[in-house]
């Protein structure tokens, strides 16, 4: 198993390539995707709002500096690279003119490229290609261990959540309880969702309201911990399910079977969409697709890209897939692993009521409605 700086190490070699491919001298990640990626699991943000950290690796093919100000050197230094022999370069939080020059020192004459905007860049650093992002797509050994035990820790946290769900009880509480489990194992919750009864039918994306559960509801999570994203969703209910609601997480489950097989290396995205729709089709609800996106690509973005009609992003193995179909009033997710003899849904706990659903030639279990 590589070591954290063999990680970083394996990645560097990769990015010298990328410098080679694309004429440049040195690169500079200021994402927070980015600077997890690179660094194995470094987290540079002080906002979990933001997109964009507060410290910058400036990468070359001879050596690797983090770029930050007064206020972040000293954790950043300490909790996120001690161990990877990175050097800190910083300047103070209040001169900008001190922002600017330690750039231009660590710039110098080099062709830079930038995968964001950040005060001090000179104006010879232009953005870094889109093509960038691919690098992050496909997934080393330790990066898919880290995964696996992630994606089983947010489907406990959110399940173990669900289970506490009462009649009377308010979205906001169930929120919480939700938060709590995953922030105790060191999980950030950047997306979180919970509909109670007819906000399950109205809204796709249901962020936490007043609202409080009479009969039915739906729990959404997206768990961040060392920069890996993991989604699934649950569903529960305090009665027994009526028979439309059955039919169409039947055919939701049946759906997200059917993605979930078509994600097999060398099929496009497209490909894989048009499955999805096909089986839309097939079970009556030709239209639902049209009313939310359909999920796709994740790793270090919570949709790298999304699943598309005719996009032509080919699979590959050691990639990461959440697919989410929706019909009004439900809904079926869980994060995959794309493997080289088969897929692996590692969002799964054994601990939640499922159903087997056929689709490409093998049973997926698929999460059932929980009724509490």
């Amino acid at each position: 198993m590589l070591t954290r700086r063999g990680e970083m190490e394996q990645k560097w070699r990769t990015v010298i390539a990328y410098l080679d491919d694309h004429q440049l001298d040195a690169i500079i990640l200021s994402r927070r995707c980015n600077f997890a990626w690179f660094t194995a699991g470094g987290l540079n943000h002080v906002s979990t709002a933001a997109d964009v950290g507060a410290a910058s690796l400036l990468i070359t093919r001879e050596d690797i500096s983090c770029i930050t100000s007064t206020i972040e050197a000293p954790r950043i230094g300490a909790e996120e690279l001690s161990d990877l022999g990175i050097d800190m370069q910083v300047h103070l939080w209040y001169d900008a003119a001190d922002t600017d020059q330690t750039w231009a020192k660590a710039i110098v004459n080099r062709r830079t490229a930038c995968d964001a905007r950040i005060a001090g860049l000179p104006a010879s650093v232009k953005p870094l290609d889109a093509d960038f992002d691919r690098l992050r797509w496909t997934l080393n050994e330790a990066e898919v261990e880290r995964y696996r035990a992630l994606g089983r820790e947010v489907a406990e946290c959110l399940e173990s959540a669900c289970r506490k769900a009462r009649p009377g009880m308010s979205e906001h509480t169930l929120a919480s309880l939700v938060a709590g489990n995953l922030l105790e194992r060191a999980i950030r919750p950047p997306v979180l969702l919970i509909a109670a009864d007819e906000r399950v039918e109205r809204y796709r994306h249901p962020i936490p309201a007043d609202k409080k559960f009479r009969n039915y509801g739906m729990a959404v999570a997206c768990g961040e911990r060392s920069g890996l994203l993991v989604s699934c969703t649950r569903l529960f209910s305090f009665k027994p399910i009526d028979a439309l609601l059955a039919r169409k997480h039947e055919a939701v489950c049946a759906v997200d079977a059917a993605l979930i097989a078509a994600s097999r290396p060398g099929r496009s995205l497209g490909e894989v969409f048009a499955v999805g729709q096909k089986t839309y089709a097939e079970l009556g609800f030709a239209e639902e697709w049209t009313l939310h996106h359909q999920g796709g690509l994740t790793g270090y973005v919570g949709r790298e890209v999304r699943g598309a009609p005719g996009s032509i992003l080919e699979i590959q193995t050691n990639q990461a897939f959440a697919w989410n179909p929706s019909i009004t009033g439900t809904k079926s997710e869980d994060t995959i692993i794309v493997g080289e003899r088969d897929n692996e849904i590692i969002s799964a706990t054994g601990g939640w009521p499922t159903r087997m659903y056929e689709a490409g030639g093998r049973s997926w279990p698929r999460s059932d409605i929980l009724v509490v």
